[in-house]
């Protein structure tokens, strides 16, 4: 199971960014080639990118790059230059339909060939930044066994929805819960949208509780300080760590005994609870299979 509580968003065109972000500690770092580049400077940011890739250091970080989108001439030679590098994944604005994806996924494999890269290894994380997108959540997050994830949009998404950000964020509630819903019917990571004001501490942690009581794995991140109190949100407590413990010994030793059942703390307890138990293990690095 990979951690994926924070992704740090990486100017392209920002070399200090690009060699320092890793040094934060995020679960994973994106390279940013879309939003954070102008018109202007898309090719230059692509070379510092590959440059960067090449030679930089990520440390345990999952490095993804976040390309341009299908609709624009960019998309096809930001794979083609960046995939090469070896990276982890891409992430890919503006996704609508499940041909796109499956459009990409012959592009990767055909690129990884080339390279000399394992077919499959670069994954894909699809942002669904319109009502479209959302709607066809289920659908494009099956379309490739390459995809990892999927995150709903922020501001491109209130615009496409015709509203405006809202203190309660209650214009995103809807598409938040059928994001995390095709994610988890589709065994994909949720990952939810940036939270924008990051002089927000208080305003960040009520957010990132909220969508982990809703499902979500993680959190996308557009300042270092944000990584901490996500991270600190998504940590099991010492009390549910404890009692993840107890569940998994005692489903252990019933299992030896050929029991289907066991009572713990006085409590009957069965398969889903145990799954539950151990992803809590695995989030807290007590399990294998954890981080």
């Amino acid at each position: 199971m990979r951690l994926r509580r924070t992704k740090l968003y990486l100017p392209g065109n920002n070399p200090n960014m690009l060699l320092r972000g890793y040094l934060f500690k995020p679960d994973g770092v994106i390279l940013d080639l879309e939003d954070a580049v102008s018109m202007s400077e898309k090719d230059a940011a692509r070379i510092l990118v590959r440059e960067v890739l090449k030679q930089g250091e990520f440390g345990e970080c999952e490095v993804t790059v976040r390309i341009n989108g299908m609709d624009t001439e960019f998309w096809r030679k930001d794979i083609e230059t960046v995939v090469p590098c070896g990276i982890d994944g891409i992430r890919v604005p503006k996704v609508e339909s499940p041909k796109d994806i499956q459009i990409l996924d012959e592009a990767l494999s055909e690129i990884e060939e080339k390279a000399g890269i394992s077919i499959g290894k670069t994954l894909i994380f699809c942002l669904l930044e319109t009502a479209l997108g959302i709607w066809r959540a289920y659908d494009i997050a099956t379309a490739s066994p390459r995809i990892a994830g999927i995150c709903p949009g922020g501001e491109d998404l209130r615009a496409d929805l015709k509203t405006d950000r809202s203190e309660t964020g209650e214009e995103l509630v809807g598409p938040r819960r059928i994001v995390v819903l095709a994610a988890h019917a589709a065994k994909v990571d949720a990952l939810d949208t940036v939270y924008a004001d990051v002089t927000d501490d208080e305003g960040l942690k009520r957010e990132t509780q909220w969508i982990k009581q809703l499902g979500y794995q993680g959190k996308s991140v557009i300042h270092p300080n944000q990584i901490p109190i996500i991270h600190d949100v998504f940590a099991p407590t010492q009390k549910e760590i404890e009692q993840a413990k107890k569940i998994v010994v005692a489903a252990r030793e019933a299992a030896k005994k050929g029991l289907g059942a066991v009572s713990v703390d006085g409590r009957m307890v069965d398969k889903p609870v145990v799954m539950r138990a151990e992803y809590t293990l695995r989030r807290a690095g007590l399990l294998e299979g954890g981080e």
